[in-house]
């Protein structure tokens, strides 16, 4: 049976605390910025409570590369520096990227970044260097609040398989199609802040 990588990020565990964000700079060393950020519901405000007093809440959403089942990244790249691997991951040849930036237009993500030192993009990798050693990405092994899970979402015994399972859980821009690999759990209750 073949291996489907995922992420699951249970949001009822997340602290905002970036820590996942710093992982992935020293794991990564992305000169473009970190390819996981942590937001909250409007990215353009940071740690504002969600909804209405006298129920706040604190959501976050830490945002990465989807790892598409169908990338339309991989699609728009005229260089095949953008590879789909097998079991989920999407790679990226930065030798072969020749900066036309075709497949930063083409993520509904807004997750792949210019890297102007290098003259190519950059983009999360699921840490497969790690992966092809057995390890997990260095963002899940990091995590504070221990939110980022990681496995073979065909393996039924698995964390991941049993929280999209078990739990309710959701995905980012489902209606295009693209089939994200990286699922979020929303909060189990609504905790109030006042």
């Amino acid at each position: 049976m073949a291996k489907r990588l995922v992420l699951v990020i249970d949001q009822e565990r997340c602290i905002g605390c970036e820590t996942c964000t710093v992982a992935c700079n020293l794991e990564n060393s992305p000169a473009a910025g970190p390819w996981i950020r942590v937001e909250t519901r409007d990215a353009r405000i940071k740690d504002t409570p969600v909804g209405r007093y006298p129920e706040l809440r604190m959501e976050f959403l830490p945002r990465l590369c989807m790892h598409c089942t169908c990338p339309p990244c991989v699609d728009a790249c005229p260089t095949g520096a953008l590879v789909k691997r097998d079991d989920g991951p999407v790679i990226l040849d930065e030798a072969q990227c020749d900066a036309c930036m075709s497949c930063q237009d083409a993520c509904p993500y807004d997750v792949i970044l210019f890297n102007e030192e290098k003259g190519a993009v950059e983009k999360c990798h699921l840490c497969s260097h790690r992966i092809d050693q057995g390890l997990e990405p260095f963002c899940a092994i990091c995590c504070e609040g221990q939110a980022i899970h990681f496995g073979d979402l065909e393996d039924p015994d698995s964390k991941v398989a049993q929280l999209v399972r078990d739990r309710e859980t959701f995905q980012l821009k489902p209606e295009l199609g693209t089939g994200p690999s990286v699922y979020y759990c929303p909060p189990l209750k609504r905790r109030r802040l006042v």
